[in-house]
């Protein structure tokens, strides 16, 4: 054997410097002859082995090498069975490498460009221009960076080959095409080592191997040099992040760079990023199409729709389900439909690819820290969430939330379609739900109930400022809203979470959250109108103060609940609950929500046409009402007792000075919606007795007020007042505007007076007054 040593196999990095380190062993052993060499290995395999065979292992060019013969030969130049074994290994591992794309992965052409390929036409010409346009002089010696960015199985790398490959045959990067995968995300195999890849690289531009440097910024700068002022594409696919890419990218303007990662590589000097977001549901169908066939597609519209749908619309969740329906013919696209619908993440899957495993990389490469948050996120119910919400979830700052979001979103695990509101892809939600069944906080129940604790909070104080009347319960106000704006605008946002997480406190037995969700949205919903979700929310809170025993609150849910069975039309449900409520409170010796509940019950009867029943129950609430704590109560009542009198003799005079005494005790608790309901009353009366100047001066700063509120509603009444006026006085121009102006808004919050504006303005003009005068 020759003076020097042998050569050590687990230096080889990948097949081709596997076969260079042959080479050396055979030059260890003392560069015996192919031809003995390949009568040494016949012996050892029990046959001739053609002398072309040996030649062949020892081709720098060879992609493939067979097993036993590499041992053979290993065995035939000397070597002891230990390090037999260590050679065997170590080719085991490289071509392990090489199938994978690992640090022999560096192809001279591109990877195949799929055939399946769909949509991306958006994105793929965003690409394109970035690569091809012509930059000024400031820009011309900076190399062009793509980094296309977005979550696990979202399309990035074959959006990627799709761009390389229409380049490349359109004329550019003719020089060079250079691939890897980085392996940032792998399940088996560690990331590439950058100064192995910039070996590889260097060996695919043609640098004799022992002329490649040994250090990794040597490497780098040599690869520099290699492609200055050549035409080169090179495609850096799956990065782990920005410094597994720095040193791969050359620095010619000539070249270009299209990197692709799970990670937003923020720190990239130069980098473009392009982010990648789920198909469209065209996209969607169009790729189940390609891939299971169109007829099928076709014939099943609806659960081909459904399976894009249970899909998220992720193309890899797609291309499984599709593949999946390939490979079973007999499948109709329902039967598929129903087993994603049932098992989502446990059915995304097609021979041995799944989905579970490309997000579990994602998840498994946080830090144990971020792994907590992103588990937390399961237990939040509703549809996206905020930092305060996140914070209230985990028990952490707000500032702390924040920074975790932020770190999510670097990583592509939650999205912000607007600032301040992060958002789980529907399947990612799904790994949320099921990592944090899997590794369960302390006290379960915790997160949920903080969180609930945060919007009852919060969500009182919100009431309070958009001066929600006779709240119950009313939480400690952790939070605070600059004015009535700012709260209105709280309870828009959160009304999709606020909801959720009342649904999810019911199911959960978090009974006194449950009602005080609804108790503190309850004027937002006559608001906005939102009366289906104000019915929801209040049978769930009647149940929950029925499960938790707490009957003055049972009592007070159940006439709340009669209040929206009233504005919705459904008097028979209105009316039993104003029993329900009314016995509850007698029982209890509540004289003031006896009160209460007398005057919903009397509102109930007007609306039947019970005028005279409505009277006597009003007149009922009145007689108990004594004292200022119910003063607010006591003008409710005038103004319904006035409202109800208007249909009788006589009885006119008395019911403007209640209205006017109501009106002063309204202004006096700074009840500005009362108020402005209270001056539409009283402009009504006067409207009647034909002092049209001062009804009209009242209808305007009810309409004001309504502005001011943000109750379309209340500037709706205003305006169809006004209309009124103004036909009184012949001025049907007028009139119309204001009665169209009114109907727009009864529309926006779909009121039932919306036909009777309809009425008004279909009416010839002759007939404008004497329709007025009717009502």
């Amino acid at each position: 054997m020759g003076e020097q040593p042998m050569p050590d196999p687990d230096g080889a990095a990948d097949l081709a410097g596997f076969i260079d380190l042959l080479g050396q062993l055979r030059a260890w052993a003392g560069m015996p002859s192919y031809r003995l060499l390949a009568k040494r290995v016949g012996s050892q395999m029990q046959g001739a082995v053609p002398l072309s065979t040996v030649v062949d292992v020892f081709k720098a060019e060879r992609r493939r090498l067979d097993l036993d013969l590499v041992v053979a030969v290993v065995r035939a130049l000397g070597a002891d069975e230990p390090t037999v074994r260590r050679w065997r290994t170590a080719c085991v591992r490289v071509h392990g490498e090489a199938k994978t794309g690992g640090t022999a992965g560096v192809l001279g052409q591109l990877p195949t460009d799929l055939v399946t390929f769909t949509g991306r036409r958006q994105e793929l010409t965003r690409l394109i221009e970035a690569a091809t346009r012509p930059r000024d002089d400031e820009g011309a010696n900076t190399v062009v960076i793509s980094a296309i960015e977005g979550m696990a199985g979202v399309g990035k790398t074959q959006l990627a080959i799709r761009a390389a490959h229409q380049l490349v045959r359109s004329g550019h990067f003719r020089d060079v095409q250079l691939h890897v995968n980085l392996r940032g995300f792998d399940a088996e195999l560690p990331a590439a080592d950058p100064s192995a890849i910039l070996e590889a690289f260097l060996r695919q531009l043609g640098v004799p191997v022992r002329q490649i440097p040994a250090t990794r910024d040597e490497r780098a700068a040599m690869f520099r040099d290699r492609l200055r002022d050549r035409h080169a594409l090179i495609l850096l696919d799956n990065a782990a992040d920005e410094d597994q890419v720095r040193d791969l990218i050359p620095a010619s303007p000539t070249c270009l760079v299209l990197i692709t990662s799970r990670r937003s590589l923020t720190a990239l000097d130069n980098a473009a990023p392009h982010p990648l977001d789920v198909f469209t549901e065209s996209e969607s169908l169009d790729l189940l199409a390609r891939i299971a066939g169109a007829e099928r597609v076709a014939a099943e519209p609806a659960a081909a729709a459904d399976i894009a749908e249970y899909c998220g619309h992720l193309p890899l969740a797609v291309s499984l389900a599709a593949a999946r329906l390939r490979s079973r013919p007999a499948w109709t696209l329902r039967h598929l439909a129903d087993k994603l619908r049932d098992g989502r993440l446990n059915a995304i899957h097609s021979g041995g690819r799944g989905l579970r495993p490309a997000f579990h990389l994602s998840y498994e490469e946080l830090a144990e820290p971020l792994r907590r948050i992103f588990r937390l996120l399961g237990h939040h119910p509703g549809p996206d969430t905020t930092p305060a919400q996140l914070a209230a979830l985990a028990d952490i700052t707000t500032d702390e939330a924040e920074d975790a979001l932020e770190q999510l979103q670097d990583e592509h695990l939650v999205t912000q379609p607007t600032i301040g509101r992060y958002e789980l892809h529907d399947l990612l939600r799904l790994l949320a739900v099921e990592l944090a069944a899997a590794e369960p906080e302390p006290d379960p129940a915790a997160p949920l109930t903080r969180l609930a604790t945060w919007c009852v909070a919060t969500g009182y104080a919100a009431a309070v400022a958009i001066n929600t009347p006779n709240l119950t319960g009313r939480a400690p106000e952790t939070a605070s809203f600059a004015d009535y704006d700012e709260a209105l605008t709280w309870f828009d946002r959160e009304r999709n979470t606020l909801a959720a997480v009342q649904r999810a406190a019911a199911e959960a037995g978090l009974h006194d959250h449950v009602w005080q969700l609804a108790e503190a949205r309850k004027h937002f919903f006559v608001l906005r109108r939102h009366l289906d979700e104000f019915r929801t929310a209040q049978q769930l809170a009647v149940a929950a103060a029925r499960a938790a025993g707490d009957r003055r609150t049972q009592a007070a849910m159940i006439g709340a609940l009669g209040g929206v069975y009233w504005m919705t039309g459904q008097l028979d449900e209105s009316e039993d609950c104003c029993r329900q409520a009314r016995r509850l409170h007698q029982e209890l010796g509540d004289v003031r929500g006896e009160a209460a509940v007398l005057i919903s019950h009397g509102v109930v009867h007007n609306q039947r046409g019970n005028h005279e029943g409505s009277v006597d129950l009003i007149t009922q609430a009145l007689d108990l009402l004594d004292g200022p704590d119910t003063l607010k109560l006591r003008a409710m009542a005038l103004v319904n007792r006035a409202v109800v009198d208007k249909y009788g003799p006589g009885r006119r005079p008395r019911a403007v000075s209640e209205l006017r005494e109501a009106l002063a005790i309204f202004r006096q608790c700074e009840d500005r919606h009362n108020e402005a309901f209270a001056l539409g009353n009283i402009a009504d009366f006067l409207l009647m007795d034909a002092d049209l100047d001062t009804a009209l001066t009242l209808y305007g700063e009810q309409r004001e007020l309504g502005r001011q509120l943000g109750d379309a509603y209340i500037e709706a009444e205003a305006l169809r007042g006004t209309g009124d006026v103004h036909a009184a006085t012949d001025h049907t121009a007028d009139a119309r505007q204001a009665w169209s102006e009114a109907l727009a808004l009864y529309e926006q919050i779909d009121h039932p007076k919306a036909a009777e504006a309809r009425q008004r303005l279909s009416r010839p003009d002759s007939e404008v007054y004497g329709f007025v005068r009717e009502r």
